[in-house]
């Protein structure tokens, strides 16, 4: 079972990935299929954090699981999607970022 902050997350990412895809490869219903294998990748981290309930968001661990090269995949998303998310996605933007500065408090 997974914590109410870990599902935002999860809704985060998976938005975030769903805006990169479609302006980076093409408006289509689903996503493609490499971000498809980067959003399975990502939630598999995300699920088997070892920090469970005081997971911080990805970009401020100190442990890093992701993989050099899915680390700078899901950067160039983030560095994409995130100014995006503030108009199309607020409420989450701003919970994203409360997660962020807030990981102090949960260790």
């Amino acid at each position: 079972m997974t914590n109410r902050k870990t599902r935002r997350e999860i809704k985060t990412l998976k938005v975030m990935i769903a805006e990169y895809c479609r302006n980076h490869h093409g408006p289509r219903a689903e996503i493609c299929h490499d971000c498809e294998e980067m959003l399975s990748y990502a939630l598999d981290r995300i699920l088997r954090c070892p920090l469970g309930d005081k997971k911080t968001t990805c970009a401020r661990c100190s442990i890093h699981c992701f993989t050099i090269e899915q680390r700078t995949k899901i950067r160039e998303v983030m560095k994409y999607a995130g100014p995006r998310m503030l108009y199309k996605h607020p409420v989450l933007a701003i919970c994203h970022l409360i997660d962020a500065k807030s990981w102090k408090k949960n260790i």
